[in-house]
Order: structure tokens, then C-alpha cells, then sequence
């Protein structure tokens, strides 16, 4: 069994990997502009899955061949979920704001509380409780801003294409992410992170494949700079950022972990207006506070972090 870090280190692995999910939807807006969204939401995993799974193979080869069809199998779903918390959450960023699109999508712990005692056996606290409700009114104020703009309502307009739209596509994302997060729980009892990650990367990624093939999407014939914001992708947010938050939960409470995790929506939003210069309305301002509160509540619920398997 390996040695435990030193104590700064987990903290400075979750400031890093807070940073890098930071950048996701700057570059995603950057790669917009010349990419449909299922194009780089399949670029993303691709690419982060022909870097990793070399890597598994060489490393955790014998793991992966130990393991049980049960577990491969629930391991291929969790990755389906991921592919669909990609695929919605980053068309989200084609009609919403990214402060709104990112607060929405950071849901998820709440999303995967409320599940917990069904699928895990957890029972439903008071701080949860609390926290759903501060999240759902969140929720109410960005989708009143979204659909609502100079004091004029707007919901046909927001409803068949709009800014509420792309907000609902980015709770779409968090609810698959929730469903990822709830099955990774219980495989990483069992397996190690690379392996882990890689099964889960790699199924997200065929999926993904697999659906701009079926849209009729060009894979193809982008600009130079396109590719390049793919690549960014892969590599920053997904294999840096996911990965880091994945690792240090063997470190610290997943209480802890997730609390972090609400750091992205405050880089993405200040990203956000620096390079983007979105400016975000005072309702999405008020939405993403009671938001961020409810879930930093609910964030007490989680239970201790699953150990890893040497």
C-alpha cells in the first residue's frame, strides 16, 4: 500500500483540477464557433481516451482482464451517462450564458444526494433537504432571468430555442452526471482510478462517436484552430480536472471534495467575463448564490471517501 501525501498536496491536486474544469466552457464557446456541439463533446473524449488507455493497458493490464463482466458492464454504463452529460451540457453553452449553463450543470451532488437512499442505501438528511430547496429556487431565478429579459417575458422565444432551453439542456447534463457519479461510487471500491476512468472515457467516448456518425456531422475538414481547442479539452478540463477531483477523494471526505467542486462555477463565470466579456444579470447572480449555498448544505451529506485498490 502506497504512502499517504504529504498534506498540502491533495490541496493543491483540487486547486489545480478547480482551474482546469474552470477553462471546459471557455474553450467549448472558443470551438463553437466552428464546431457543432456533439462534434467537440466527441472530440473531448476521444481524444482524452486515445492519451489514457494506452496507458491503463500498460499499467492495470492484468486489473482490467480480473475484472467481472458485472463490473465491465455497469463501468460501459457509467459511461454512456458521462457521454450524455457531455452532449447536453456542452449544447447548453450554445443558448445560455456560461454562468448559468456551468451553475446548473454543478447540480449534480445535490442530484446524486437525492438518489443516494434509493441507490445507496442513504438516508435523506435535514442539511439535503435544505439544500434541495435553496437549489431548486436557484434554479427558479436563472431560468426567470434566462426567460425574461429588460423586465419583458419571452418564453415562447426562451422555450423553443432560447436561453431557458440551454439551461434545461444543462440540467439534462447534470442528472447524467449524477447517474455516472452514483455507479462510479460503487465500482471504485473495486477498481483503481486509471482503470476506472479509462472503461468510463472510453465507452463515453464511442458513444459520442457513435452519435455525430448517426447526426450526419462532418468529423473532419474544421479550421486549424478548432482542433486545437479540442485538444485543450481533452487534456485540461477532462484529464487534469476530472481526474484530479477522482484522485483526491482516496485523500479527503468526499464532503470536502464536493464542496471544491463549486469552485467552477465562480472560475467559468469570471473566465467568462474576462475573455467573453458576459456579464452575468443581477437574477442569475442571486440564482447562483442560493444555488451554490444549497449544495455547499447538502455537501455535508456526503459519506466518507471509497479507499482505492492499490
Amino acid at each position: 500500500m502506497s504512502r499517504a501525501p504529504a498534506r498540502w498536496l491533495p490541496v493543491v491536486v483540487l486547486t489545480t483540477g478547480i482551474f482546469a474544469v474552470s477553462t471546459a466552457s471557455i474553450f467549448i464557446r472558443y470551438a463553437q464557433a466552428d464546431a457543432p456541439s456533439l462534434v467537440i463533446a466527441a472530440y473531448r473524449l476521444t481524444l482524452a481516451s486515445a492519451v489514457l488507455l494506452p496507458v491503463v493497458w500498460w499499467r492495470h493490464r492484468r486489473e482490467l482482464q480480473a475484472l467481472r463482466r458485472g463490473e465491465i458492464g455497469w463501468a460501459l454504463i457509467s459511461g454512456a451517462f458521462l457521454a450524455v452529460h457531455f452532449a447536453t451540457w456542452i449544447s447548453s453553452l450554445a443558448y445560455t450564458t456560461v454562468a448559468s449553463s456551468v451553475v446548473l450543470v454543478t447540480t449534480t451532488p445535490l442530484w446524486v444526494g437525492l438518489l443516494s437512499p434509493w441507490v445507496l442505501r442513504e438516508r435523506l438528511s435535514k442539511p439535503l433537504l435544505v439544500g434541495m430547496a435553496a437549489t431548486l429556487a436557484g434554479s427558479a431565478c436563472i431560468a426567470w432571468g434566462d426567460g425574461c429579459g429588460q423586465g419583458a417575458c419571452q418564453w415562447q422565444q426562451a422555450l423553443l430555442g432560447g436561453a431557458l432551453g440551454g439551461d434545461f439542456l444543462a440540467l439534462l447534463g447534470a442528472w447524467a452526471a449524477a447517474g455516472y457519479f452514483l455507479i462510479g461510487r460503487r465500482l471504485r471500491a473495486r477498481t483503481s482510478l486509471l482503470v476506472y476512468i479509462g472503461l468510463t472515457y472510453g465507452m463515453a467516448a464511442l458513444v459520442l462517436d457513435g452519435l455525430v456518425l448517426l447526426s450526419g456531422q462532418p468529423v473532419f475538414g474544421y479550421p486549424r484552430r478548432a482542433y486545437l481547442w479540442f485538444l485543450l479539452l481533452a487534456l485540461v478540463p477532462q484529464l487534469i480536472g476530472h481526474t484530479s477531483f477522482n484522485w483526491a477523494l482516496r485523500y479527503l471526505s468526499a464532503a470536502f471534495v464536493a464542496i471544491t467542486l463549486l469552485g467552477e462555477p465562480v472560475g467559468s463565470t469570471l473566465l467568462a467575463y474576462l475573455f467573453l466579456h458576459e456579464t452575468p444579470p443581477p437574477l442569475t447572480l442571486i440564482g447562483a448564490i442560493l444555488i451554490l449555498g444549497g449544495i455547499a448544505v447538502a455537501a455535508r451529506h456526503e459519506q466518507p471517501p471509497i479507499p482505492e485498490t492499490p
